[in-house]
């Protein structure tokens, strides 16, 4: 039986440029990077050739990049990292489609820092409420917390209208992006976007799991959480990861220029395939052809199936769909994103996650929606109303 991987925004399978780099470093690369003698040089210039290949997806320079276990180090590294150089009480602001790795971040460094962490709302369509935003920000405000593009709903954020609020109400906050479910997929530059740092998870594009990277600003004023034997530079000591560097820098070079182009396409392609034999279905963010939805994440829900049950029944022809963060999938909560958008719990109780990469094929794409509609179609009749 065919299996057809369609929760990518949980995790990617390592490309094998990837895994080659990696076999390569474990093989041969081996030194401690850190090390005066000549072999060790190699192992030195893997996190260089990393740290350039970050910095020229996000318009950064490669000495603003330090490597870390991953996207949720990341988004603490800036979080804890700024914010407990702050003395003076204030306010850290995070969007209510925030992965717990940014919101518990802030609600946690209230309590360590004394400032106040408040919860940005979001519109009935997953969209950041900017009107709510430009009500809340203020000369108390000191950082502001956005993800690049929604994991559960594929919503991308209006970096740029927050950079223009914050310009104009509060110059001397920070901006922390997430960009874990962005980073390749969605274009950004943080020379035409100023924000103060971004973060990213390898193993959402097709790198090993287990690392990261934190990209900054200059003059970004953040403090190491690792203290040591002063590698990289001090922003995070411990020997670093060569291994999953080496992968994670070639999963970089290897990605597809088309991708997102790709990814679009088999959406678009798979909605309209399920719209047409279950109209009432309901998808949670925006329509595949908004300027503000990412090419790679659909939500849908076909109430009255719950998503548990559809997501089993999938799996048992091969399909494997994932239903909102993977991360708390397991803690039986409606999810914290849905409930902000004001989603019933019918339609939260039914919601499935499809995500994409760009290896998935048209014909995938035929048969998910096959799979889906007999699937739905024969649950419904179990369901009672």
């Amino acid at each position: 039986m065919q299996q057809i991987y369609l929760d990518n925004s949980a995790t990617t399978r390592p490309c094998e440029a990837a895994v080659e780099a990696m076999l390569k470093s474990m093989r041969e690369d081996y030194y401690n990077p850190s090390a005066l003698y000549a072999p060790a040089m190699q192992g030195e210039q893997i996190l260089k050739d990393a740290a350039a290949a970050v910095a020229a997806v996000v318009g950064s320079d490669a000495k603003h990049v330090v490597f870390t276990s991953g996207g949720t180090e990341s988004d603490n590294l800036a979080i804890f990292g700024h914010m407990q150089l702050n003395r003076d009480g204030g306010e850290i602001l995070y969007s209510a489609a925030e992965h717990a790795a940014v919101r518990l971040a802030c609600e946690e460094a209230a309590v360590r820092y004394g400032c106040s962490a408040l919860e940005i709302p979001l519109t009935s369509d997953g969209q950041l409420d900017l009107a709510a935003l430009e009500g809340m920000l203020s000369e108390k405000t000191r950082m502001i917390c956005i993800m690049q593009v929604c994991n559960e709903t594929g919503v991308i954020m209006p970096i740029k209208e927050i950079c223009e609020l914050r310009a104009r109400l509060c110059p001397k906050a920070a901006i922390h992006v997430d960009g874990v479910q962005g980073f390749l997929r969605v274009p950004f530059s943080m020379k035409q976007f100023p924000v103060d740092s971004y973060a990213i998870s390898a193993h959402k594009f097709h790198g090993p799991k287990g690392v990261g990277a934190l990209v900054w600003r200059e003059g970004f004023r953040f403090k190491p959480m690792m203290i040591g034997g002063g590698q990289q530079n001090d922003w995070r000591s411990g020997t670093e990861n060569t291994v999953g560097i080496a992968g994670m820098g070639a999963a970089i070079k290897a990605y597809p220029k088309d991708g997102s182009e790709k990814m679009r396409a088999l959406k678009k392609q798979l909605v309209e395939a399920l719209q047409a034999e279950l109209p009432d279905m309901k998808v949670l963010g925006l329509p595949v052809d908004h300027p503000n939805s990412a090419a790679h994440i659909l939500n849908v829900a076909f109430p009255p199936v719950r998503a548990e049950t559809l997501l089993h029944a999938l799996e048992m022809d091969g399909v494997i769909v994932g239903t909102g963060s993977a991360c708390s999938s397991k803690k039986g909560k409606h999810s914290l994103v849905l409930t902000a958008m004001k989603q019933t719990p019918a339609v939260m109780e039914s919601a499935i996650r499809i995500s994409l990469c760009p290896e998935n094929t048209q014909e995938e794409m035929q048969y998910t929606a096959d799979t889906i509609i007999k699937k739905v179609q024969m649950l419904r009749r179990y369901v009672r109303r």
